[in-house]
């Protein structure tokens, strides 16, 4: 949030070049299959689903097809290719021929695990079925090989049909495992759900799926999913897999989480509205006294604290002076306007950062001192907590930095550092919430940091790793849904600004969690619905996105009840989601307090 809003949306670096998508060579075809040979690829047709596939990011769809009725469907990310696999039985020293039709940009068809050469053949343009052919040879000692199809990173959805691969079969089956049965769910917590099942034979672990959505594999007959939003309901399914796939899914166990007996805040109510004051300086909106603040906003957040320099962590909170703001109050006013607002149940807040505040931890003592100043500011004015507003440059990482669960780029590790000492010192009712752009966050699904092969924006996703290693601290998390560029959405579906459409996607991803750059094997958590309020410009003037209140009810329609979703589908329902925040109460006030109007109006 700044003070004028302008807005240039940020280009992604783009992630391809021409060398990056140099293949392997494409290998001769292979005399006639010889009359013993045999198709060894199960449901090559895909006319069973994803039966015998192991995929990351694919699906069945009915149109386009090869032949049949279906065909494969996946959509490439920004550090996921798409990969769809299965491992077939094979006889050594054989010589096989791996065909499949094809349709899109950029896609492979290959073999690994031959024992000889590895092979792969590609296409860069397919606007129709293009069939796709190569050849090995196994080894003397291979009795599986892999086969697989996939697209390029970013690149687009490709479709596969009729994956053939002819050649004489091997000694086992090498089939899939049985589907388990005997699911159920035991101990449910507010975030978490025990579940157990029955072992399967062959198998050698077990994929869990919460809602559709494959979250994690596991050794055993039991897993305890956690991070989970209270007094939601889940759908759970498993999967037996062992070296040939995965089986087909168990039937599907409901669970919902407990209620809460407090909320799990510092005392804020069950829906909050959340809004920024322009304290330290003025613009189009006009200056509004705290004290004249009405009583819906329950947290309100004063902008904003600034650095002395952008690497110093020296934050100053300097009240705007009355030549740029007509009608500001005293220190003792706005003091006695703070402890007012507390004594009616609100809670006021200092923010830190916003356009113009750029803050850089670079170093301990920078961290140290953003700790000591911040603490005086808050000291000084009797505030409840703190509001982190970091934009701009403030975060990004390292290239060597890619795990968000243990983050190495110094101004995120001290800034976590920072704010774990701030909670500690005040204790259980500080008032931590946290204002991010979407960039920082969602766009975390497709991309993070530089990515492996570098070139990309190291802020992407950067806000992740706080987020993260604060969220058992973290009172809300409200990222800006505005001045956004488009953010693809769990559908895989790219989202723009301006309906309700963009703020139930971007909230869906907040509460159900997702893969970080598009691994499967790291996934963000969700966070509890209590933690999270939908952020929204309040009129045309504060920035772009703003939406129609009817656009604002269909979104909490959505979230809260699952009616009034449009063409997005959410994976739950929230109604404990906290609220909404709002840039900024002077505006709202500017634009004669609809946005206020729209939360009294839904929540009453």
């Amino acid at each position: 949030m700044d003070r004028s809003r302008p807005f240039a949306r940020r280009p992604l670096v783009a992630l391809l070049t021409a060398t990056a998508l140099a293949a392997t060579g494409m290998t001769a075809l292979s005399s006639a299959a010889r009359a013993a040979d045999a198709d060894l690829a199960r449901n090559g047709g895909f006319e069973s689903g994803l039966d015998g596939w192991s995929c990351t990011a694919g699906a069945t769809v009915n149109t386009p097809v090869h032949s049949g009725s279906s065909a494969l469907k996946a959509t490439p990310a920004g550090s996921d290719n798409a990969r769809c696999a299965q491992t077939v039985t094979v006889q050594p020293n054989s010589q096989y021929t791996l065909s499949g039709y094809v349709r899109g940009s950029y896609v492979y068809l290959g073999a690994d695990g031959t024992g000889t050469t590895d092979v792969s053949t590609w296409t860069q343009s397919a606007p129709d079925w293009q069939r796709l052919t190569t050849t090995f040879r196994t080894g003397p000692s291979t009795t599986r090989v892999t086969v697989h199809t996939h697209g390029w990173y970013g690149t687009g959805a490709y479709h596969a049909d009729d994956i053939t691969l002819i050649g004489p079969g091997g000694g086992e089956t090498g089939q899939p495992p049985a589907p388990p049965t005997g699911l159920r769910a035991g101990t449910v917590t507010t975030t978490s759900v025990a579940l157990s099942w029955s072992p399967v034979s062959g198998a050698s672990g077990y994929a869990v799926y919460r809602d559709g959505t494959r979250i994690r594999t596991v050794s055993g007959t039991s897993a305890t999913v956690s991070g989970l939003s209270p007094s939601t309901a889940y759908a759970f399914q498993v999967a037996a897999v062992n070296d040939a796939g995965e089986s087909a899914r168990s039937a599907t166990v409901t669970a919902t989480t407990a209620t809460p007996d407090s909320g799990g805040d510092p005392g804020l109510p069950a829906h909050a509205l959340v809004g920024y004051l322009h304290a330290s300086f003025a613009n189009g909106s006009g200056y509004t006294r705290l004290a004249d603040v009405p009583d819906s906003w329950d947290v309100i957040d004063l902008a904003f604290g600034e650095p002395t320099s952008v690497t110093s962590g020296d934050i100053r909170f300097d009240r705007c002076p009355a030549a740029e703001c007509p009608g500001v109050e005293s220190d003792a006013e706005f003091k006695a306007a703070i402890k007012a607002k507390q004594a009616a149940g609100k809670k006021v807040l200092i923010s830190i950062g916003g356009q113009n505040g750029q803050v850089q931890l670079t170093t301990t003592a920078a961290r140290d001192l953003f700790v000591s100043s911040v603490s005086k500011i808050i000291d000084e004015y009797g505030l409840d907590g703190l509001d982190i507003d970091f934009e701009g440059h403030s975060l990004s990482l390292n290239a060597d930095d890619t795990d968000f669960r243990n983050p190495r780029t110094p101004v995120i590790v001290n800034l976590i550092s920072a704010l774990k000492t701030l909670k500690a010192k005040y204790g259980d009712a500080f008032v931590l919430t946290m204002a991010p752009e979407t960039f920082f966050v969602q766009l975390g699904y497709q991309y993070y940091g530089t990515g492996k092969w570098g070139g990309q924006d190291p802020r992407a996703g950067a806000y992740l790793p706080v987020i993260h290693a604060l969220r058992d601290d973290l009172t809300l998390l409200h990222v800006q849904d505005y001045n956004s560029g488009p953010i693809m959405g769990l559908d895989n579906q790219y989202h723009s600004m301006g309906g309700a459409d963009f703020h139930i996607a971007m909230t869906d991803m907040l509460l159900t969690g997702f893969p970080v750059a598009g691994d499967a094997n790291n996934v963000f958590p969700p966070l509890r619905a209590d933690q999270v309020a939908i952020g929204m410009p309040a009129t045309v003037n504060a920035g772009n996105g703003h939406v129609s209140p009817a656009e604002v009810t269909k979104a909490l329609d959505c979230l809260t009840r699952r009616t009034n979703c449009g063409s997005y589908t959410t994976h739950g329902t929230w109604p404990g989601l906290r609220g909404l925040m709002t840039w900024s109460i002077n505006w709202d006030r500017f634009g004669g307090w609809e946005f206020q109007r729209t939360f009294d109006g839904y929540f009453g």
